[in-house]
């Protein structure tokens, strides 16, 4: 294999010229650096990587931890990391959790022997397990939206209050004034904001909030399908639903298909988060848009200012959300509901 020395020997040059060319650290005239290019190219030399981050003391690495990748929101924000850290000549060490805290524990304490500069979070864990970071208190962390909120840490989040009010203020221009919402977990942030936004949007219409219509689910299929079961068993049903992200809504479209209900004839939805499927399904899905490969992206130059500049404040950095307004949301046609 190939060493550093080799290539300056082939290229007739001192082996701080070649550390100038890989590295980009000091001017080298062009016809020197295609000197060096071509014996790199030649001996087939590739530079340690190991070696080099001894040296600089950083290994152009970084981690991230994320729920589960497999899932369709945190997929398109794992490929907007994955895409800035490419434009920027870093590795991603990508990690699932499955909110498991033990296998959390794990990841972290892996990612941080292997000497990665910094950590992206984007967990729907409460909390991180006592003392995980005690052993290491000065790495570089960003909170992408998800996770716990009292972490010394940058933050990227979502705006989900004005989210969740402009879902609802839609299904309110449509006509609609009976109108439920299908949540997240209780005491995450991500649900607890986008509910607000929704109480916040029909007291000022003027609505009613029926406790009854506001069903928790998990942000997951399993969970929309069955609050939207436990909805349609109620003696009256709303006419609309916001629906707090759109894995629940796609299992709330399916209990609704099965129990014969056209949408958007007779019940109106709007989700949350505009995964890519929300264009492919059938009625297409109105839903509330985080710019979700901008969120990855930001989240990813977030870390690196952190690492240049450790003791700067901290950020809180919040996301615009945006309605897309798709098939699945109608004006209101009188007679549909059973409240009458």
């Amino acid at each position: 294999m190939a060493t550093i020395k080799d290539v300056a020997r082939e290229a007739q040059v001192s082996t701080s010229t070649v550390s100038h060319v890989l590295n980009k650290t000091r001017f080298v005239s062009p016809e020197i650096t295609l000197r060096v290019e071509r014996a790199i190219q030649d001996l087939h030399y590739a530079p340690s990587a190991l070696a080099r981050s001894l040296k600089v003391n950083e290994t152009r690495t970084l981690g991230m931890l994320v729920t589960s990748s497999a899932n369709p929101f945190f997929a398109e924000v794992v490929q907007g990391v994955e895409q800035r850290c490419f434009e920027l000549g870093y590795s991603l060490a990508l990690c699932n959790t499955q909110d498991d805290k033990a296998r959390l524990n794990s990841n972290m304490e892996m990612l941080l022997q292997k000497r990665v500069d910094g950590i992206i979070l984007m967990c729907t864990q409460l909390e991180l397990g006592a003392g995980i970071f005690d052993r290491y208190p000065n790495i570089p962390l960003v909170l992408a939206d998800w996770g716990p909120q009292d972490m010394v840490a940058d933050i990227i989040q979502d705006g989900g209050q004005l989210g969740g009010q402009l879902a609802t203020e839609h299904l309110i221009g449509l006509g609609h004034r009976h109108i439920g919402c299908i949540t997240g977990p209780g005491g995450k942030r991500a649900a607890d904001e986008r509910l607000a936004g929704f109480k916040a949007a029909m007291d000022h219409a003027g609505l009613t909030v029926r406790d009854e219509w506001i069903c928790e689910g998990d942000f997951e299929l399993a969970g929309g399908n069955s609050a939207m079961n436990a909805l349609l068993s109620l003696p009256e049903r709303p006419t609309a639903m916001f629906i707090a992200n759109d894995m629940m809504a796609m299992g709330a479209l399916r209990a609704l298909a099965d129990a014969g209900i056209n949408v958007p004839g007779q019940m109106s939805i709007v989700g949350y988060d505009n995964i890519e499927l929300a264009h492919y399904l059938v009625p297409s899905l109105t839903s509330v848009e985080q710019p979700k490969t901008s969120m990855g992206a930001l989240a990813v130059d977030t870390l690196l200012s952190r690492i240049k500049n450790p003791d700067s404040p901290r950020r809180v950095l919040t996301l615009t959300p945006e309605l897309v307004i798709r098939d699945s949301s109608q004006a209101y046609v009188e007679g549909i509901g059973n409240w009458e």
